[in-house]
């Protein structure tokens, strides 16, 4: 019996072609090359297996998780958080990648009502989408992760749930503690596409500048990833960005990463160039992923109460799954700052 292998060998094209002509997704195919597939698939004899059609009456212990992309550390350890908390409901998790593209976001919802899924967990993607707003108001339940209601959406407006860090926060606390170990001159170091979350920590970052006075201009580092929003390369903008943050006059002695991807990314780089963290440059990261415990030096890093927000944003997902008349909510967790060796000690 033809498999889907020997279909694709035939027609010569890849596997995945044809599945998107097995699931009508052919609107980036050309014609010849559909009809090519279709003919493979005649002349084997080709008879694929069928999923059965879920019961959309059946309520499916599954929730979904979208992220930009699982390569970022910061959303590894998000996954692995919801999904330890969904267990302990016995759900399972399906877990899809958008890398920001608002077509894999569409097509990821999609998936889910096709799968008999009612509630999904949207990381770091703007909410405000039609297609998120469309998929709430056809029954689907929404938490969004680290991008919170503006404080001009009204309670009665509000369609999803909203879980975050309280990112203003992270960016002062991260700003405030060089400061107070003696560093004079510090800057902010990120990827140049700004979502809210990394705005809101920009402006925690120079909301201190402010309070004690010092120059706000020219104290935002930012660089371009290849990739939109530079979800997968973080660790190699922090190498880039060290020339320019090297070039500047005073050369700082502190930073503040976006994120400990980018921060570690920083310290090789310095090191590389010939500068020691702590001693000459100081920095603190934003995330407290584990591999920050494992750098050398150590990376300090403000730290999100990943498991807390995991815990909130699953349950609350099963409550409104199970009691559409529970009305979404706002959830603003506060930041908590992890010491290790890549800020100089204040007696130093």
């Amino acid at each position: 019996m033809a498999n889907i292998r020997d279909v694709a060998r035939l027609a010569g094209v890849s596997i995945s072609s044809v599945s998107n002509v097995l699931n009508n997704k052919t609107g980036q195919m050309s014609e010849q090359t559909r009809l090519r597939i279709e003919q493979a698939m005649s002349k084997l004899n080709y008879q694929p297996e069928r999923a059965p059609v879920p019961d959309k009456n059946v309520q499916k212990k599954i929730i979904g998780l979208l992220v930009p992309s699982i390569v970022n550390p910061s959303f590894s350890a998000l996954a692995y958080s919801v999904d330890l908390s969904a267990r302990e409901y016995r759900y399972r998790v399906l877990l899809g990648n958008s890398y920001r593209q608002d077509n894999e976001e569409a097509e990821f919802i999609e998936d889910m009502f096709s799968h008999g899924v009612r509630g999904i967990i949207v990381a770091a993607s703007d909410i405000r989408k039609t297609h998120f707003v469309r998929a709430a108001e056809k029954g689907m339940m929404i938490v969004s992760y680290d991008n919170h209601y503006s404080d001009s959406m009204a309670a009665d407006h509000r369609v999803f749930d909203s879980v975050s860090m309280d990112n203003i926060a992270a960016g002062r606390i991260a700003a405030q503690h060089l400061i107070e170990c003696g560093c004079k001159y510090i800057v902010f170091a990120t990827e140049s596409a700004l979502t809210m979350g990394r705005s809101h920590k920009i402006d925690g970052f120079l909301t201190v500048l402010r309070n004690y006075q010092l120059p706000i201009k020219h104290r935002v580092i930012e660089g371009k990833a290849r990739s939109e929003y530079g979800d997968t390369e973080m660790f190699e903008l922090g190498l880039t960005l060290v020339a320019e943050i090297l070039a500047l006059t005073p050369r700082p002695d502190g930073i503040v990463a976006i994120n400990d991807a980018l921060g570690i990314g920083l310290m090789v780089g310095l090191r590389k160039a010939g500068v020691s963290v702590p001693a000459d440059i100081s920095i603190v990261g934003i995330d407290n992923i584990f591999l920050s415990g494992l750098a050398d030096p150590g990376l300090t890093s403000v730290m999100p109460p990943r498991a807390e927000m995991a815990q909130v944003m699953v349950e609350r997902l099963i409550s409104r799954i199970n009691n559409g008349a529970i009305m979404p909510d706002e959830f603003l967790f506060p930041p908590t700052l992890v010491c290790r060796q890549s800020v100089k000690t204040k007696a130093s």
